[in-house]
């Protein structure tokens, strides 16, 4: 079955602090381009994957309520956790086990207000 999910658009408030962010803590580049006046910065992704995106627009607005949506955080969400708070971000639940066939999760919030969570098996 392919993914019900196709783009996720993350809100930013200042859009250059939030790519920084998410750069420092995932260890990737980010694509920025204008989409007709509108700010977004692309993830890095492959064929099928889902498109992740931050985007600076009035019509979006920051919130650590509502939808969380979980970055796959790789072997061990550890590594990308330990980069949270330095990068200027704020550790709201820390790993913790699901089950040993789903593995683990941790929740933080963003620079820019946004909650979102990790996922890895480890």
């Amino acid at each position: 079955m392919k993914s019900l999910i196709s783009i996720v658009e993350i809100p930013t408030e200042d859009f250059s602090r939030a790519v920084a962010f998410y750069q420092a803590i995932l260890n990737i580049s980010i694509e920025e381009i204008d989409m007709q006046g509108t700010p977004m910065g692309l993830f890095p992704g492959q064929d099928e994957a889902v498109s992740v995106t931050l985007i600076k627009s009035e019509e979006y607005k920051a919130s650590a309520e509502g939808t969380v949506v979980y970055l796959n955080a790789g072997d061990d969400l550890q590594h990308v956790l330990g980069k949270i708070e330095p990068a200027g971000g704020k550790i709201v639940v820390p790993k913790t086990e699901i089950s040993p066939e789903i593995g683990f999760f941790a929740m933080f919030i963003d620079t820019e207000g946004n909650k979102l969570g990790l996922h890895s098996k480890n």
